[in-house]
């Protein structure tokens, strides 16, 4: 029998999955191209979840329902918080995209938009391998459905195509991961996962040999060289308002899986997994800047960018441990990684905002020429697209300046020789990455425009993205709240 603190955990995710049925139902009489009603209901459901997670998170405890298999704590329930605001963003900025593309003939685009997000709630509260693999599968399920929404555009169906072939084979990967952990532990728990572990009574060989296929599953949810080459081609494929559903709140719920199985179900086995996330780091810094340099593209462009940008999150994920010991400073380690990935995802709805603006019915605006001469045309905008790629690039005083520096602070700290190579290797990569992004402002400011229409937009949109653009700002000269934040929930995760 189910009791009550149980439902009370996965209350949230009850109302998420009630109301992706109700709102399915509602949808049937609407006629409006804009799917109005649909629309409201949809953003009032998500704002009184995001309202229900900042509550829970704020008390601060940690409880475990369903016989341990799932846990609801500070650090999953502030990254509920952030991606159902992340989806709430993606939504307003797409609505009007998706409307002029004849995506909106039925609701399935908020649907399955809410149940996309009720697969990332599964994955962030798992405390089961078989919980957080059916969260994965939900999101992954009505992400491919997302990409092909699109059913007349062979591109986006190509683009989906990719997505589901190449994410059914990381699934395969995670989940055969897990069933060898399973033979090794005789346990799908991953707290008694991690006790089996310590115990030393499992081989390491057996240990080690799932582990590598649970990295590579990872890998694949972060994008992540070498398991990175579905991103630029789903990215570009896929309609602009989902690539950005893609490239947004799902990042958070890839973050919160990491840190379950290796650092919460794994730690013991550190040395072997930091070695491993190593490699992907540097690959992805290396491939993910240079390759960007080359892009016209901008969605693609961007797509690169984010695997250069998931390498600097691995790197604080790495910077925890050193020598198979847990560090006195993990908290600040991990909390920086935490705090990269939130403060990236916010950029990245702000800068996507902005293409999808510029985006009218007809013309897709993911040419980095067609940014020519924005400031010319919107100097609002363009203001507000500068402020998110000199963020990306770690200028100050930009958010994304501290963020890397949290980072790198966190090598450095923990004195360790390869640690310091990293950090300075990180800094190059940087270097190198600020190229795309500032020729991407150059073409704003300094080259004639393309067009002289001027950029339209409803005043929600305008009003939303500015404060998006500010938040990204003002939290580069003060951003002590968030950090605070992110270490209190990391400390409580570590410390149950």
């Amino acid at each position: 029998m189910i009791d009550k603190i149980s439902l009370m955990t996965v209350f949230p995710e009850i109302i998420l999955f009630v109301m992706a049925c109700v709102i399915a139902l509602i949808d049937l009489p609407v006629k409006s191209p804009l799917r109005t009603r649909t629309y409201v209901v949809t953003m009032l459901t998500l704002a009184v979840v995001s309202a229900l997670q900042a509550s829970i998170a704020s008390g601060g405890a940690t409880q475990y329902a369903f016989g341990n298999m799932v846990v609801s704590d500070s650090m999953g329930n502030w990254l509920k918080c952030f991606a159902t605001v992340a989806v709430m963003l993606t939504l307003l900025y797409g609505r009007p995209y998706a409307s002029q593309r004849d995506m909106l003939r039925g609701g399935e685009f908020f649907t399955l938009s809410i149940f996309s997000l009720l697969g990332m709630f599964v994955m962030i509260s798992g405390n089961n391998f078989l919980v957080t693999y059916l969260g994965l599968e939900l999101l992954t399920l009505s992400s491919y459905a997302l990409v092909a929404l699109r059913r007349d555009h062979s591109t986006a169906t190509e683009a989906a195509m990719k997505y589901f072939v190449l994410g059914a084979m990381a699934s395969g990967f995670l989940l055969y991961g897990m069933s060898m952990l399973y033979g090794a532990t005789g346990t799908l728990d991953i707290t008694s996962v991690f006790n089996a572990i310590s115990s030393g009574s499992v081989r390491h060989q057996v240990l080690i040999f799932g582990l590598v296929f649970i990295v590579a599953g990872l890998g694949f949810k972060l994008g992540v060289v070498p398991f990175h080459m579905w991103i630029p081609d789903v990215y570009q494929g896929a309609p602009t308002s989902v690539t950005l559903m893609i490239g947004g709140a799902p990042k958070l719920a890839a973050f919160a899986i990491t840190m379950r199985l290796l650092v919460e179900g794994m730690l013991p086995l550190a040395i072997d997994w930091q070695q491993m996330l190593i490699i992907l780091a540097v690959g992805s810094l290396i491939v993910g800047n240079f390759a960007a340099i080359m892009q016209t593209n901008i969605k693609r462009m961007l797509a690169f960018s984010t695997i250069s940008q998931m390498g600097f999150v691995l790197l604080g994920v790495v910077s925890g441990v050193i020598n198979g010991n847990s560090l006195p400073f993990s908290t600040t380690a991990y909390s920086a990684a935490m705090f990269y990935v939130i403060t990236y995802v916010l950029t990245t709805l702000a800068s996507f905002g902005v293409i999808l603006l510029l985006s009218r019915d007809g013309f897709e605006s993911e040419e980095i020429s067609d940014f020519a001469g924005l400031n010319q045309r919107s100097p609002l905008y363009a203001g507000v697209m500068s402020i998110c790629l000199f963020s990306f690039a770690g200028i100050p005083p930009m958010v994304g300046f501290y963020a890397k520096l949290s980072v790198l602070q966190a090598l450095m700290a923990s004195g360790s020789e390869m640690h310091i190579v990293l950090a300075v290797f990180a800094v190059f990569m940087s270097l190198v990455g600020a190229f795309y992004y500032l020729r991407l402002i150059k073409v704003m400011y300094f080259d004639s425009p393309l067009t002289a229409s001027t950029v339209v937009a409803s005043t929600d949109v305008r009003v939303v993205l500015c404060i998006n653009g500010a938040l990204v700002l003002v939290l580069g000269f003060i951003p002590g709240g968030l950090m605070a934040l992110c270490e209190q929930s990391i400390r409580q995760m570590l410390g149950t």
